[in-house]
C-alpha cells in the first residue's frame, strides 16, 4: 500500500528505513534537526541480520571497503604491555571486533547516498506537534516549516527522542547501566596500530583507543558510575569531570586527556537501555534507539536498527492497515530485540573493575579465554545474538 511517510532521524536507521519504504512503493520525506549531514562519531559494528539487510540492500560491500581496519583488541597493563589479545577472526567476525567495523559516520554517509534520490531530505527542522486525525492522517507542526499532513510518521531517532516524548511523556523506561561514556578523536600516536587497545584503571575507569581509516585515533573514556547528573552538564564541564576523574589513571592517559581537551567532536552520555511495552501509537510508530536502544555494550545498537528498518517498512508493504503493520513489525522484532537486551548488569561492572586485585583477575580471565581449548566457550558466551532472527523475505529486493 501507498503511503506518505515522514521519517525523523538521518543518521544511520532513518536513511536506511527511507531507502526500504521507497522500495516498498512508498513516498517519503526525512527530517533531521542539524543543519546539515553529521559523518561524525565512533565506531559501531554491523552483525548477523545486519550485515543481510545490507546484502539486501547491495550495500555490503561498500561498507566492508570503508571499514576502520581493526584487527583486533588488546586489553594491556599500566606499562602497555599486552594481557590479552583477540585477533577479530578469532571469534568468526562476532567478537569485540566484528567483522564490519565502520565509523558511524562513514555508515550514516552511504545510506544517506544511497537513499537520498528516493526521499525528500530536510535538514535543520524538528517536529514541534503531532495531530494524529485518525483517517485523515496525521497533521505534523514543524519547528521551521509549518504544518504537513502524512499518512504515517516513523521515529529513527536516539535514545533521546523528542518525537517519543511526544507521544509517550515520560513513561519510557530507561535502564541505566551505572556507566557514562566520552566519545572523540585525537592525534595517532606512536602506539596506536591496527588493534584496538583497552586500558583498566582502578575505580571502575578504563581507557579505549581504536584505529581509523582517517590517519586518527577514536577514543573512549568510560567512568563507572551510578547516575549524578554528569549527563545535564555543559560539554565544557563534563570535559572537566573527565579529567579530574581520569588524572591519575596512569598509562597513555594524560596523551588522551590532552586529545580531549582539544576534541571538537566530543559527545558525552549516560549508558543505558530504551524499554518500551509498545512502539507505536496510532500513526506514528518508533524505530531503533527510539524504541529499544540496547546500549553500546550490547554491540547490536546498529544492527537492531537495520534489521528493524527492513522489518517496518516490509510490514507496511504487506498490510493496508498501518495498525496491523505496526503489530506485526513488533511480534517479529520483539524477541530479537530482547535477547539483544538481555546484557546482565554486572556485565559493565565486570569490565571495568573497581580494584587492582578485579584488574588483574580480570587479565587472567581475558587471557585464559584466548586458548584454543577455552576460546569457544568464550566466543559462545560474548557473541551477541546477531543471527537470531529469520528475516523474512519481503521481495522485491536486490539480488544477492
Amino acid at each position: 500500500m501507498s503511503h506518505d511517510v515522514l521519517v525523523t532521524g538521518a543518521s544511520v536507521t532513518g536513511p536506511a528505513l527511507a531507502w526500504w519504504l521507497h522500495r516498498f512503493g512508498m513516498n517519503v520525506t526525512v527530517v533531521e534537526r542539524s543543519p546539515a549531514f553529521r559523518d561524525g562519531g565512533q565506531n559501531i559494528d554491523v552483525r548477523g541480520a545486519g550485515r543481510e539487510v545490507l546484502r539486501r540492500m547491495g550495500l555490503e560491500q561498500a561498507v566492508a571497503k570503508a571499514g576502520t581496519g581493526e584487527q583486533g583488541i588488546v586489553f594491556v597493563d599500566e606499562n602497555n604491555r599486552v594481557k590479552a589479545e583477540f585477533d577479530k577472526e578469532v571469534f568468526g567476525g562476532n567478537g569485540p571486533t566484528a567483522e564490519l567495523e565502520i565509523l558511524r559516520g562513514d555508515l550514516a554517509r552511504i545510506l544517506y547516498e544511497h537513499s537520498r534520490d528516493r526521499a525528500e531530505y530536510v535538514f535543520g527542522d524538528s517536529i514541534e506537534s503531532l495531530d494524529d486525525g485518525g483517517e485523515g492522517g496525521i497533521e505534523v507542526t514543524f519547528k521551521k516549516g509549518g504544518a504537513r499532513r502524512f499518512d504515517l510518521v516513523i521515529a529513527a531517532e536516539g535514545i533521546g527522542s523528542s518525537t517519543r516524548r511526544l507521544l509517550f511523556g515520560d513513561t519510557a523506561k530507561r535502564r541505566p547501566f551505572n556507566l557514562y561514556m566520552g566519545y572523540f578523536t585525537l592525534p595517532k600516536g606512536e602506539n596506536d596500530g591496527v588493534f584496538a587497545r583497552w586500558y583498566n584503571a582502578p575505580g571502575g575507569r578504563s581507557v579505549l583507543l581504536r584505529p581509523d581509516p582517517k590517519g586518527t585515533t577514536r577514543a573512549v573514556l568510560t567512568l563507572q558510575q551510578a547516575p549524578c547528573g554528569y549527563e545535564d552538564l555543559s560539554l565544557d564541564e563534563q570535559k572537566q569531570v573527565l579529567k579530574e576523574r581520569f588524572a591519575d589513571a596512569g598509562w597513555e592517559t594524560p596523551r588522551v586527556l590532552q586529545g580531549l581537551a582539544q576534541a571538537d567532536d566530543f559527545y558525552f552520555e549516560m549508558i543505558g537501555q530504551m524499554r518500551l511495552e509498545c512502539w507505536s501509537k496510532g500513526r506514528t510508530a518508533l524505530v531503533g534507539d527510539a524504541a529499544y536502544a540496547p546500549s553500546p555494550v550490547s554491540g547490536m545498537g546498529t544492527s537492531l536498527g537495520l534489521v528493524g528498518a527492513y522489518v517496518l517498512a516490509g510490514e507496511l508493504s504487506r498490510h493496508d492497515d498501518h495498525a496491523e503493520a505496526f503489530a506485526a513489525y513488533e511480534r517479529i522484532m520483539r524477541p530479537y530485540v530482547d535477547q539483544a537486551q538481555d546484557v546482565p548488569k554486572l556485565g559493565p561492572r565486570i569490565a571495568n573493575p573497581r580494584t587492582r586485585f578485579g584488574i588483574v583477575l580480570q587479565q587472567a580471565v581475558l587471557n585464559l579465554a584466548t586458548k584454543p581449548g577455552i576460546r569457544n566457550l568464550a566466543g559462545k558466551l560474548i557473541e551477541p545474538p546477531a543471527e537470531k532472527i529469520d528475516l523474512p523475505d519481503y521481495g522485491r529486493a536486490v539480488s544477492r
